[in-house]
């Protein structure tokens, strides 16, 4: 399941040997006592730098704020990334937030800050402007890079720091005085210093920013870079051609981009890895079928990633409309386990696609286990396969590890793991061990071949639509709601979002506080994200059931549901 953290990993798979093996790009050894990527940079600048190599290759496809589409070569956007160096005026270590929608400003923004030698503070670009604020005063930024919309709410909300619109042209002025007056080279970073600051809640409903190192961030994308490699490989075999005359062979890879990219997800495996490798990646900014479906023929796409409702989405649109998927040639999804029938639907109308998926967190700078094409169709039901640069054990309730095949909580260890949360002693305290093992919240098992199966999700935690809902956040909002004496918010299953978040309340339905159901979800999706909004609530009677320990009790709660709301 797991190799020794004193010892280098020696897989049982012996293309993962060879890909992992003495001289090559991802060879594995120990490095202060963990097993990591040998020639790993200690700076993630210095990996992006190594980029520029591509040149005249298309790297991004996106549409600008007025919907023209734009398409930028790798010299272009290096050029724009080099421009906006001068203007954040930052010094090495300062925090720089991110606050746009998915969009190139924000990829130019991100390079610009690791050239800069700052710290990427990744913002929750779906957030209302009271919880943006909240989290910029949080980490208390030098500087905020945003679009327009998040320009204005974050003004609005009452934030009172420096902020560049990266949507508005500057000054031709000022760009001409900051590029002959530049700030000191930055020098190169340590591996352990901060890279990134990504935003997670945990079951306090209290958003936390998990601190990142560059080795954490490097370590997660060289990961994902040796997993294509295992596939690249174990392809070349089966066509009886050496790796490079594969590669050589193959079209420009071509990823659509529809994770979030203030997720470990977006950043990770949407935006760096494709870019590292000589990618183009094709940015959709909100989430539409029919378009998606367009881009992925006309674009040429290969790589698409996405929750199980997106592939849904676009198996129907393709069958509707008879378009092709024929680019493709690897679709992974993760966060959800994969629907037998979706499986099956993938591989009627795509063939030639590797199918895959993976488990893993942001606390982990991406994935802890993966399962791509033959892996993934030995155990379907799977989260994925340990990777060989984490540890992986089990725990029973009292820290006792349990063998094989038995369930507990999932706690991991490697370079991977971050750094701790920001400004948060007590809760990195309560996740993460002196030695480094990370308690990650999840109940699983993992058998004797070293997959992992998730039995349990994090506690009070909601995956809707690949997006993460923790119910004590959305309960600490009801709360609030004037006259409302009591509430609970839960998952039920949903076929096409794979859950849905519901809400029983005890409120007044009539005088000066009274409230209906369509106030209580606009008052929740006027304080939170939008998609964080209950679908449906439901009025208790009389006082919500509750447990031995006096908590509300949900298991009988999501029995009563039918009666409560009507639903049947």
């Amino acid at each position: 399941m797991t190799a020794s953290a004193t010892e280098p990993a020696r897989p049982a798979d012996p293309v993962l040997a060879r890909v992992t093996g003495p001289g090559s790009p991802f060879e594995i050894g120990v490095v202060d006592g963990m097993r990591q990527f040998v020639a790993a940079p200690p700076d993630l600048n210095l990996l992006i730098e190594s980029a520029r190599r591509f040149g005249q290759q298309t790297c991004v496809v996106d549409f600008d704020s007025a919907g023209a589409e734009r398409r930028l070569n790798y010299d272009q956007l290096f050029t724009w990334r080099d421009q906006l160096v001068p203007m954040l005026h930052i010094a090495r270590g300062d925090r720089v937030a991110i606050a746009m929608r998915n969009r190139a400003e924000w990829l130019v923004a991100f390079l610009a800050v690791m050239k800069a030698g700052g710290v990427a503070v990744l913002v929750n670009s779906r957030g209302s402007g009271p919880e943006l604020r909240a989290m910029l005063e949080d980490v208390a930024p030098a500087v905020v890079l945003a679009d327009s919309e998040r320009a204005a709410a974050i003004h609005d909300a009452g934030f009172s720091g420096r902020v560049l619109d990266l949507t508005r042209p500057f000054d031709p002025a000022e760009i001409a005085r900051r590029a002959a007056d530049p700030a000191p080279d930055s020098g190169t970073a340590n591996p352990d210093d901060p890279c990134a600051i990504l935003f997670t809640s945990g079951t306090t409903g209290r958003v936390k920013g998990a601190v990142l190192s560059h080795r954490n961030v490097i370590t997660g994308l060289m990961t994902t870079q040796m997993s294509g490699m295992v596939v690249l490989s174990n392809m070349a075999a089966q066509m009886g051609i050496p790796v490079p005359d594969l590669i050589a062979q193959l079209p420009q890879q071509a990823s659509l981009l529809v994770y979030p990219l203030f997720h470990v997800s977006g950043l990770g495996a949407g935006f760096l890895s494709p870019f590292l490798g000589g990618g183009k990646v094709v940015i959709m900014r909100r989430w539409d079928a029919q378009e998606a479906v367009r881009l992925i023929d006309a674009e040429g796409i290969t790589m698409f990633s996405a929750v199980p409702t997106m592939l849904w989405d676009i198996l129907h649109r393709a069958r509707t409309n008879g378009a092709s998927l024929a680019s493709l040639r690897n679709i992974g999804s993760g966060g959800q386990a994969l629907p037998v029938n979706l499986v099956e639907e993938v591989h009627a109308l795509c063939p030639h696609a590797q199918i895959g998926t993976g488990y893993g967190m942001t606390e982990c700078s991406g994935a802890i286990a993966q399962a791509v094409g033959p892996d993934f169709m030995a155990r379907p039901a799977a989260a994925g396969r340990v990777l060989p640069m984490v540890d992986v054990r089990i725990e029973a309730p009292d820290g006792t590890v349990l063998p094989a095949g038995e369930t507990g909580e999932i706690v991991v260890r490697g370079a991977q793991v971050m750094q701790g949360y920001w400004n948060r002693p007590e809760e990195t305290a309560a996740v993460l061990t002196p030695d480094g093992w990370l308690r990650t919240g999840d109940v699983g098992m993992v058998d004797a071949d070293g997959y992992v199966f998730i039995v349990d999700r994090k506690k009070d935690m909601v995956i809707s639509g690949g997006e993460n809902i923790y119910c004590a956040e959305v309960e600490r909002v009801l709360g609030q709601i004037p006259g409302l004496t009591e509430c609970a918010a839960f998952g039920l299953p949903d076929e096409r979002l794979g859950e849905r978040l519901v809400a029983v309340v005890i409120a007044p339905r009539q005088g000066e506080n009274a409230i209906d159901e369509a106030g209580v979800i606009e008052w929740v999706a006027a304080r939170l994200a939008r998609y964080k909004a209950p679908t449906r609530v439901a009025f208790a009677p009389a006082t919500l059931p509750r447990n031995a320990l006096g908590k509300v009790d949900k298991i009988a709660l999501r029995k009563a549901w039918p009666t409560l709301s009507g639903e049947q």
